[in-house]
């Protein structure tokens, strides 16, 4: 038995919204048709009667335009395609009629999507800053984030400080004035 819907229904409730959102993953062949029905308890005539009802049918066309347009739509098909991709990578890494270019290139992705350590974050946003000074070398590697610094000063900048201080202004000549 399926659960008790009133027609029409009302569009205002969490589950009518989570059942519109199901609807619209289903028109776009995320879900099934079984995997909606059994998730909302509906049987064959409710579902018949849910498709009869306008209102709710200009809902799901409205979420699924919302879906296209905020590229959520796209991003969850791509999601439920990419998961074949090692399985495709895996048949080509061991084909050995396969080019070994393609073998190789099929393991180093393969790798790519097992690496799950700090290789796997994709790096911040950083600012370098290099500065030479003949033998002496500072180089400041921070975060743009706001937030502590993770990496205190070393203490060769902060040792170069008076030296930099000290130094007296060039005419050009190489002599200092």
């Amino acid at each position: 038995m399926g659960n008790v819907i009133n027609f029409p229904i009302s569009l205002d409730s969490d589950i009518c919204r989570e059942l519109i959102v199901d609807c619209a993953r289903y028109s776009e062949g995320l879900l099934t048709e079984k995997e909606v029905k059994k998730k909302h308890r509906f049987d064959d005539a409710t579902w018949e009667r849910l498709g009869q009802d306008d209102a709710l049918v200009e809902a799901i066309e409205a979420e699924k335009l919302r879906r296209v347009r905020s590229g959520l739509a796209k991003r969850e098909l791509a999601q439920k395609h990419v998961v074949k991709a090692p399985d495709v990578l895996n048949t080509i890494m061991l084909d050995p009629a396969a080019s070994p270019k393609h073998r190789i290139d099929s393991a180093k992705v393969l790798d790519q999507f097992a690496a799950n350590g700090s290789e796997a974050v994709p790096a911040a946003d950083r600012f370098i800053i290099t500065i030479n000074l003949g033998s002496d070398v500072l180089h400041f590697d921070k975060p743009i984030a706001i937030g502590p610094d993770p990496d205190p000063p070393n203490e060769v900048g902060t040792t170069m400080l008076p030296i930099i201080a000290a130094k007296k202004k060039d005419d050009g000549d190489g002599e200092p004035i």
